[in-house]
């Protein structure tokens, strides 16, 4: 799940080499907390969170141990 998502981010940002991506597993949930530069954020929430949205609905649709999947987008 971790290289998908920094797959899908890197595409996204203007500064690539500063994406961090810590997965910590919570029960049947794994929360992806991302990291991004500051002046990224803004690109990966996307217009009212679209990108976020869309981000979410793909990994929710890719196939994992566990049944849900978490993204906290951080600075």
């Amino acid at each position: 799940m971790k290289p998908l998502l920094e797959h899908m981010v890197k595409a996204l940002v203007d500064h690539p080499d500063e994406i961090q991506v810590k997965e910590v597993i919570e029960g049947q949930t794994l929360r992806l907390q991302l990291f991004v530069h500051t002046d990224d954020i803004g690109k990966v929430i996307g217009k009212q969170g679209k990108t976020a949205r869309a981000i979410r609905t793909v990994l929710s649709a890719a196939p994992s141990p566990h049944k849900r999947v978490q993204l906290d987008i951080m600075e």
